[in-house]
């Protein structure tokens, strides 16, 4: 398996349909990974979540279920941490202009949490816009050290 600029050994590189099935298929394999190389496991089950949202809004909000667009998945670790970048080929968006989902206002909505539950799931959380299009997310956990 190669290596990532970050020194994180490439466990997965591979491109998905648009479609909500392949926000099982994502979860389940960073699950995976992050359960064979030591998270414990509500470090899994979290880590797992956040990516579920991060497909479920490339195929929905980027893609918008395009079947002629993919969602690119990598999933990379090393000793200290888990990464995974999901990367869509939509017209992106801005992220300064999503309302705030805990807001009065938007506590009833159906829709509008994937970040805010991202950014509570991992640790640090990279959205980007790409040019010409798409949008790049970034998700990493870090593996906690156990004291005795």
């Amino acid at each position: 398996m190669a290596d990532n600029p970050a020194g994180e050994t490439v466990q997965a590189d591979i491109f998905l349909d648009s479609t909500l099935e392949s926000a099982d298929a994502a979860e389940q394999l960073a699950v995976k990974v992050a359960a064979e190389t030591g998270f414990a496991e509500e470090e899994v089950h979290r880590l797992g979540m956040a990516v579920r949202e991060s497909v479920v809004n490339a195929v929905v909000h980027g893609n918008r279920y395009n079947a002629r667009k993919k969602v690119h998945l990598t999933v990379a670790a090393n000793q200290d941490r888990l990464s995974v970048t999901v990367v869509d080929e939509g017209q992106g968006f801005d992220l300064s202009a999503l309302p705030d989902p805990v807001a009065a206002e938007h506590l009833l909505e159906q829709s509008g949490r994937g970040i805010f539950l991202m950014r509570a799931f991992v640790d640090e959380l990279d959205i980007r816009r790409l040019a010409p299009s798409g949008t790049q997310v970034k998700l990493v956990k870090y593996r906690r050290k156990m004291v005795v």
